[in-house]
C-alpha cells in the first residue's frame, strides 16, 4: 500500500500538471486509438487510472457510456471539473488492481502512461480480463524499458529519481505472457520513441532544486551509447533540451 500512497501523494499534488502536460495531453496515439478501437454508439467503456482524463476526453464522443477511474481522488476531482461538459462520464475513484465492476460488463478498457505506476501488474491484468466481456477489447499505452538490461536499469533509476512513485517500466517481454496468460489476443501492435521536453518533465513531480540537479548530472553522467540510444538533444547555454523513452501500444481482444 506505501507505493500506492506515493502515486496518490504525487498525483494530488501535480493534478494540474497532467492535464496540461504536452506529454499526455497530445501525441499520434490518441488518434490512433479512436482508429484501432473502431468505436460504436452503443459501447460502454473503462478507462482505467485516467490521469488528466486525455483518453476519456477522447472516446467520449463516439460512444454510449464512459467510467473514468483513477486511484487519487484529488487528482479525480480536478479531471472531472476539467471535463465537466462531458454528460455521458462517470468518475469513479477505483485502485486498477481492484475494479469495483461487475465481471464481463465493457465492451472497453483502456489504460494509458499509467501502469508503471501499478506495485502489480499482474492482478491489473486479471482485473482488466475479468470485467471485459467476451470478445471485448483492451487498449493499452505505456512507457516501456528497453529488453537491454543497461537501457532498463538506466530508465527505471531515471524515472524513479524523477517520480518516487514510479514503479517500474517494464518490457514488453514481460508484459505479454501476463496477457497472453489472461487469454487476451494481441490484435495490434506498435511501438515509439516519445520525445520529452526536459524542463517540462522534471518540474512536474520535482521542486527541489537538488534533486532537479541530481536528475540533470544523472542524464549528463549517462554513457554516450546510452545517451544515443534516448536520443539526448543538448543546448549550450540552457544543457538538456529533451530526450525519448520507449512507448508501447497495444490492441488486445478477449
Amino acid at each position: 500500500m506505501e507505493e500506492k500512497n506515493k502515486v496518490m501523494e504525487v498525483f494530488s499534488k501535480n493534478k494540474e500538471a497532467y492535464v496540461s502536460s504536452s506529454t499526455h495531453a497530445g501525441g499520434s496515439d490518441l488518434e490512433l486509438l479512436k482508429e484501432w478501437l473502431e468505436l460504436k454508439p452503443h459501447m460502454v467503456v473503462l478507462d482505467i487510472a485516467t490521469g488528466g482524463g486525455h483518453v476519456t476526453k477522447t472516446i467520449s464522443p463516439y460512444v454510449k457510456t464512459v467510467f473514468s477511474t483513477d486511484i487519487t481522488k484529488e487528482m479525480l476531482e480536478n479531471t472531472a471539473e476539467y471535463l465537466s461538459d462531458l454528460i455521458n462520464t462517470h468518475f469513479i475513484i477505483a485502485d486498477a488492481e481492484n475494479l469495483p465492476f461487475i465481471d464481463n460488463y465493457f465492451d472497453i478498457v483502456t489504460c494509458r502512461i499509467a501502469a508503471h505506476h501499478f506495485p502489480d501488474a499482474e492482478k491489473f491484468i486479471d482485473e482488466v480480463q475479468r470485467v471485459l466481456n467476451p470478445s471485448g477489447k483492451f487498449l493499452f499505452i505505456d512507457n516501456i524499458a528497453a529488453e537491454n538490461k543497461h537501457y532498463d536499469e538506466f530508465i527505471n533509476t531515471l524515472e524513479k529519481m524523477r517520480d518516487n512513485s514510479h514503479v517500474r517500466s517494464r518490457k514488453i517481454s514481460e508484459w505479454k505472457p501476463m496477457l497472453e496468460k489472461n487469454k487476451l489476443m494481441l490484435l495490434k501492435e506498435t511501438n515509439r520513441k516519445k520525445i520529452l521536453p526536459y524542463a517540462e518533465w522534471v518540474h512536474r513531480t520535482l521542486d527541489s532544486i537538488d534533486e532537479i540537479e541530481n536528475v540533470s548530472h544523472y542524464l549528463i553522467s549517462a554513457p554516450e551509447s546510452t545517451q544515443n540510444y534516448y536520443q539526448f538533444k543538448f543546448d549550450a547555454r540552457s544543457g538538456i533540451q529533451s530526450f525519448a523513452i520507449d512507448e508501447w501500444m497495444a490492441l488486445y481482444e478477449k
